[in-house]
């Protein structure tokens, strides 16, 4: 530190506020780095300032120190904090010399107790929910009426009881198989994903319920322990989770089939009431009953409606086939006038065409046959002068002598 002069009247060393400040921060400076546990209060954070301000109080006695972080460091963290959680800051003291203002410079900060839990089941959570663990299309209806209900609870739990007592009184005849295990504590996830391979690998269990009563933050946390979790994703079994009361929300209950808000509540949701199902089951008998009369009587008119064709059957058998005789009588007894007819169209045609053919219809048109004793004439050298010819004509015959030829 500097010096002043010491007074004349006094042998006292005197420094001055900077220089007393200035070797305070230097001997805090040489204090090593240190984990200091306390509450979040008076978040500052602005995205113009360079560090972010919080102060740390001590829950206990309200004790309180000034923490000050780099905002790049503090928002690489991404705690999203606030007021009133419980963290850790390791970091070292230091002096602000200008205005005398002590304060805990932070290199790092945690959650700890509740507060890194949540942090650690949110994160969690995320990741499975990412896998699509919790997608509602993986969810699976549960049985109607199950052939045995596997049931994972604590020993001699209030939850086993309540489950119990509801499905006896909902469905007496019900089958009940209870696996009890440690619920609570580090071994309780392993314990349940050994229940549930084991509930898994009996034969007819159709459901299982995972129940477990209401419990501190700290006592539900086996059941959004990672391994269970996945276990319960995994089981070829629908499973009913009622773990806690209703408010609260295990990651176990999020990747069930089903969430019931308290273990009474999963009992009613796995069996039917049984009065409820002998009134469906007398309903449906009554239906059958209608159903089947139904049928009956539709089947009984079908064979009335069949017996009466079959005895009108000959008669219009018969009826048809006289029809039938009657149409083939007809065209036999018309058969022979229709083919003289059709023979005589046939010879008209013919004569028609012969006519149009024959020499006759040219010497009607005034034309002449000549012929000499031994041929038709057809040029004019077949004749020579003197020569007899025989004409025909139309209406008969002449003689006629050649006088003369024109070649």
């Amino acid at each position: 530190m500097s010096k002043v002069a010491p007074l004349p009247y006094d042998d006292r060393t005197v420094y001055s506020v900077a220089s007393f400040n200035r070797g305070v921060a230097q001997w805090l400076g040489r204090l090593p780095t240190v984990w200091v546990e306390g509450e979040v209060t008076e978040l500052r954070r602005h995205a113009r300032w360079a560090s972010v301000f919080l102060t740390l109080k001590d829950p206990a006695d309200g004790s309180s120190v000034a923490v000050t972080m780099p905002r790049g460091q503090f928002d690489g963290l991404r705690l999203d904090l606030a007021d009133g959680e419980r963290v850790h800051v390791y970091g070292r003291p230091e002096l602000f010399e200008q205005r005398g203002d002590f304060r805990l410079r932070a290199l790092s900060i945690e959650r700890f107790g509740v507060g890194a839990h949540l942090a650690a089941l949110e994160r969690l959570k995320t990741k499975l929910a990412a896998e699509g663990l919790f997608a509602v299309e993986r969810k699976r209806p549960l049985p109607l009426l199950p052939r045995r209900i596997g049931l994972i609870t604590g020993n001699d739990a209030a939850a086993k009881r309540d489950v119990i007592a509801t499905i006896q009184s909902r469905f007496p005849p019900a089958d009940v198989l209870v696996a009890e295990r440690y619920v609570q504590g580090p071994r309780a996830p392993l314990e349940i994903v050994d229940a549930l391979r084991a509930l898994c690998a009996q034969p007819g269990v159709d459901v299982i319920v995972l129940a477990r009563g209401g419990g501190s933050f700290e006592d539900l946390l086996p059941f959004s322990d990672e391994r269970l979790v996945r276990a319960v994703s995994a089981c070829p079994v629908p499973i009913v989770s009622a773990v806690g009361h209703e408010q609260d929300t295990p990651l176990c209950d999020l990747v069930a089939d089903v969430r019931a808000s308290t273990p009474t509540m999963a009992g009613k949701l796995v069996v039917p009431e049984l009065a409820q199902v002998s009134a469906r089951l007398e309903r449906a008998r009554e239906s059958l009953a209608r159903c089947a009369r139904r049928t009956l009587e539709r089947d009984a008119q079908r064979l009335a409606r069949s017996a009466e064709r079959l005895r009108a059957a000959p008669r219009r058998t018969l009826e048809r086939q006289g029809e039938r005789t009657e149409r083939v009588h007809e065209r036999l007894r018309t058969a022979p006038a229709l083919m003289v007819e059709r023979k005589r169209a046939a010879l008209e045609s013919t004569a028609g065409r012969l006519a149009v053919l024959s020499p006759v219809k040219t010497l009607e048109r005034g034309y002449a046959i000549v012929r000499t004793e031994s041929k038709v004439v057809t040029t004019s050298a077949d004749v020579a002068p003197g020569v007899h010819v025989d004409i025909r004509v139309a209406q008969g015959t002449f003689g006629a002598r050649v006088e003369d030829v024109d070649s």
